[in-house]
């Protein structure tokens, strides 16, 4: 329809009908018979798709008349259509140095180009000549008008360029091939990415593949390899590693929807997202996300949210020439059953009218940095950043300015957990060939939050061995849940939090008293050589075990729990429902400070606190509860220190019937 549309433009010469001269139809702005037959011919060569015979007549025409308009302009869609667009960009203003009112669209695809090269002050000259007509479409009005504002934009940004030094990541990850979509570990020892090889024997003649980079005992890398059971003949790529290492999500292409599907399906569309698990160092087969996350649109690029919570990714329409138009920012939440929710689209300010690409929600769970063609930038995909608002709203986008963002499109990028830099996929002079993988220290008002990790075990208390279970944290002074994941079946667990909190960790498992602990990391530096590190000791379900309750509060000498203690209730409540036929004392306790027997009343109006709430809010029968207040009579170490009597300072469950 683009070559009929123009063959019209050309043999009529009318274009838009407030042109300064309106030349009937078949006058050409060149009278040399020789060079219009020549020109004719192309044209006809063009309409078959003949490019190459169509250009070769087009020349021969211009050899004869160097000033013929028409010429110019068939050339110029000829380059277009092959990407050279250098000779097109030259053609144009060959074209409109002859016959500047001949066709008035010329001077929206020159200013195009030349915002692409970067010359934003010609640029803006031919966006405003081209507005300056009446007639144009309502659809080229607002791109120009748009344009022109990221001209302006660009304009300033020139002017105040970040201080930043693009750094090639070298052969470990990069080869002569292209490189992209990388994705870090929380702990920064794997860095896995997306590499497209030369196939012939694929599905198409590239075929992409998750390589992964893990970092030795001496702090460097190690080259490259691809992840055998993560590859096929068809495409696997864009990968998002969960905090821990333990989970992938992956976009697939049709092709192998497949044959992952069991045969029985091609998936929901274009391109779905899979995800698999590592189990002793071997990844599963990838299983699809389904209905909630897919489908018959285009799915890709996803990024999984550290916290465990939330899964954003893109959705768009594809078109018959592979291109995917409408692209937008989606998310997805993991549910109390561990499913996925209906992906709705992120609101604006996020998403735009235009295309957004490279979604990345950093550890903090609060900064996102994404591409976008709809928010004022340097021209083509920009990378901006938005901060999630108390209110859970996302802040107005920012460009990350010049260098970063250039005329060009940039995207695929992400920071690295410690915050300090960013990583990108860019063709730059310089690198080992085709798209690199570069990184820079990230600007202080383009970091995140800064963020440490907390690593430790779970294992069982009686026989120390490892155990799978469920743990989340919760932050104390807001009571929001902070991070949800499970503990691998070496017990390991590994997540990332952000620094100056106080936190409450909760880990449980069916068969077992659920632990209850907090800590601090508002003093603890975001050091990621030296994580925070937790042993959690789970206590079998059996008469007499009992469980301390490390995150319930109380003001100094009072018995009113305070609003931080309902998270840890909760839980309880829960353990108490799930296990029916378990029956609990409820038990006080206080440091040796002050009279003993005024510390045994405080204790046991304490535990009565507790009882009252897990009747009263839990709906828990009260034939299955007692308490009673223990004062200074059972501590757990000696008062010799403030340490230890904080520790002695607590309340606990004990059981006092288990079947």
């Amino acid at each position: 329809m683009k070559r009929v549309f123009l063959i019209l433009c050309l043999c009529f010469l009318n274009y838009y009908g407030f042109a300064q001269q309106v030349l009937p139809p078949g006058i050409y702005t060149s009278k040399i018979r020789k060079a219009i037959k020549r020109f004719e011919a192309g044209k006809r060569c063009f309409d078959a798709r003949n490019d190459k015979e169509a250009e070769r007549f087009m020349h021969e025409a211009l050899e004869v008349d160097p000033q013929f308009a028409e010429a110019h302009i068939l050339i110029s869609v000829l380059c277009r259509e092959q990407k050279r667009y250098a000779e097109e960009l030259q053609a144009l203003k060959s074209a409109l140095a002859l016959a500047p009112e001949l066709y008035i669209e010329n001077y929206f695809r020159l200013a195009e180009l030349e915002l692409s090269d970067a010359q934003y002050a010609s640029a803006q000259l031919h966006y405003t000549k081209f507005l300056s007509y009446r007639g144009i479409s309502a659809a080229d009005r607002s791109e120009s008008q748009f344009k022109l504002q990221c001209i302006a934009f660009a304009l300033e940004a020139l002017k105040h360029p970040v201080p930043v030094e693009f750094k090639n990541c070298g052969a470990e990850w990069n080869s002569d091939l292209n490189e992209y979509f990388p994705s870090f570990t929380s702990n920064e020892f794997e860095f896995i990415f997306t590499r497209r090889l030369n196939c012939a024997v694929c599905y198409n003649p590239y075929q992409e593949d998750i390589f992964i980079s893990q970092r030795n005992r001496f702090g460097q890398w190690t080259e490259a390899r691809k992840i055998q059971e993560l590859s096929s003949t068809g495409n696997e790529g864009a990968p998002s590693i969960s905090a821990d290492g333990q989970y992938m999500f992956i976009t697939v292409s049709q092709e192998m929807d497949g044959l992952y599907m069991g045969g029985k399906s091609k998936g929901y569309g274009s391109c779905d997202i899979f995800f698999t698990k590592r189990q002793n160092g071997v990844w599963s087969r990838p299983t699809n996300l389904g209905p909630a996350i897919n489908t018959p649109a285009w799915e890709s690029q996803p990024c999984f949210s550290s916290d465990g919570k939330t899964l954003y990714f893109l959705r768009g329409k594809p078109q018959r020439n592979g291109s995917v138009r409408e692209v937008d920012i989606y998310e997805s939440h993991l549910n109390a059953e561990g499913q996925f929710t209906e992906a709705q689209k992120l609101p604006s300010p996020i998403n735009t009218d235009r295309d957004e690409q490279s979604v990345f929600i950093h550890p903090d769970n609060q900064t996102l940095y994404f591409s976008s063609k709809g928010h004022p930038g340097m021209g083509g995909f920009d990378i901006f950043l938005s901060r999630k608002q108390p209110d859970g709203s996302w802040s107005q986008p920012q460009n990350l300015g010049f260098p970063i963002n250039t005329s060009k499109d940039e995207n695929s990028m992400i920071i690295a957990p410690s915050g300090n830099e960013a990583y990108f996929a860019s063709d730059r002079e310089g690198g080992l060939g085709g798209l690199d993988i570069y990184r820079f220290n990230l600007p202080e008002l383009l970091k995140p939050q800064k963020i440490t990790y907390v690593s430790g075990r779970v294992f069982n208390a009686k026989t120390s061995e490892p155990l799978a279970a469920d743990l989340a944290l919760t932050a104390l002074e807001t009571q929001i849940n902070a991070a949800q994941l499970q503990s691998d079946i070496n017990g390991q667990f590994l997540v990332t939090l952000t620094a100056g909190h106080d936190y409450g960790i909760q880990v449980k498992k069916p068969g077992y008293l659920f632990y209850s602990a907090h800590f601090s990391l508002k003093d603890q530096p975001a050091d990621f050589k030296n994580p925070f590190i937790i042993q959690v000791p789970l206590v079998p379900i059996d008469t007499g075990s009992r469980v301390a309750l490390r995150n319930i509060f109380f003001d100094v000498n009072q018995a009113v729990l305070k609003p931080e203690s309902k998270a840890e209730l909760w839980v309880l409540i829960a353990f108490l429902k799930t296990n029916p036929n378990v029956e609990i004392e409820i038990g006080g306790h206080t440091d040796n400070v002050g009279d003993k027997a005024a510390n045994i009343t405080l204790s046991e109006n304490r535990a009565k606190a507790v009882y009252q709430f897990l009747i009263t809010e839990g709906n828990i029968a009260s034939s299955r509860l007692k308490y009673k207040g223990y004062g200074e009579q059972k501590p757990l170490v000696l008062n010799d220190n403030d340490s230890h009597r904080a520790e002695n300072r607590r309340t606990e469950f004990k059981i006092t019937k288990s079947k």
